[in-house]
């Protein structure tokens, strides 16, 4: 949380409308907005305490969290809803780009309602 705190736009993320999380490689949430919760229906505090692996329904092929979330960037993902239902959602690539970083800074848009209409 240290390297997010030293960001300048912390804040900003946390009025963005869009939904956006941080995650560490072992997959703890780090920071969560509360576009990225009430997606998810949850709170920001019961998200910041899950691991990202909880929600996470894409299956995860390696034990880095931040190595799977630059797998699927700009990808369709899947991720459970608080009440059961599977959210789907198209994700970015990490804002933290850096070779040396340990969190990914990723956004989604969440596509379910929309693909739901075109029967997909």
């Amino acid at each position: 949380m240290d390297t997010l705190r030293r960001l300048p736009a912390l804040r900003v993320l946390g009025q963005l409308p869009v939904p956006v999380v941080a995650v560490t490689e072992e997959g703890t949430v780090l920071y969560a907005n509360d576009a990225m919760a009430e997606m998810l229906g949850l709170s920001r505090d019961q998200l910041q305490a899950m691991n990202f692996r909880d929600v996470f329904e894409t299956p995860l092929e390696s034990d880095s969290a931040v190595a799977e979330l630059q797998r699927h960037a700009n990808t369709l993902v899947k991720l459970s809803h608080a009440d059961g239902p599977v959210i789907r959602a198209v994700m970015s690539r990490s804002a933290l780009q850096r070779a040396d970083d340990d969190i990914a800074l990723v956004t989604f848009q969440d596509l379910t309602e929309q693909l739901w209409l075109q029967g997909r």
